[in-house]
């Protein structure tokens, strides 16, 4: 009974040492036709490449937990040009790499309709996190809201695109002195 229960265990070792890093193999064979196999290659074939496969990321990056909470409960942005507020809850999104759809009220009469039917007003910026609705931007509020739906704290390394909407202007330069 104890020498079944050591094998168990060092089987599910070595399972999840091989799952936690797969092997995958690419070349041509004397076809010409590209192959992809979790086996090397045969000893004939002269050019071949190895990849390693870590973790449970999907084609684009993006983990299973960020990929469920993105479908069941996906992120829209009511945002305009309206200063620091704004800046900041699109900054939240960026810096968390919560995959969002932004919409501008000030620019699209459809965006205005909505934000009006989902508040009743036209103040930005305005959270939608699946079916919940944050309006106006609180940190603390939002960050709970995506933690409920699941999505990660930050970004995946190297993901996060830099903000590009809403750049701060160049500082103005001084005027200059009159003599």
């Amino acid at each position: 009974m104890k020498l079944g229960r050591i094998l168990i265990s060092v089987w599910l070792a070595a399972a999840s040492t091989q799952l936690a890093a797969a092997q995958l193999y690419q070349w041509k064979d004397a076809q010409g036709r590209m192959v992809y196999s979790d086996q090397p290659p045969p000893a004939s074939i002269k050019e071949s490449q190895q990849k390693s496969f870590k973790g449970n990321y999907i084609e684009v990056g993006e983990t299973y937990s960020a990929r469920t909470a993105r479908e069941k409960y996906p992120v829209t942005l009511y945002a305009s040009d309206c200063g620091a507020p704004c800046n900041q809850a699109r900054q939240l999104l960026v810096d968390r790499g919560v995959p969002f759809s932004s919409k501008d009220p000030q620019t699209s009469p459809e965006a205005q309709a909505e934000l009006h039917k989902l508040t009743g007003r036209l103040s930005v910026p305005v959270l939608t996190v699946g079916s919940e609705k944050i309006d106006g931007y609180e940190t603390s509020q939002w960050q709970a809201a995506l933690d409920r739906a699941g999505y990660p704290k930050s970004a995946p390394p190297g993901s996060k695109p830099p903000l590009a909407a809403n750049p701060a202007p160049p500082p103005a330069a001084p005027p200059a002195e009159v003599q």
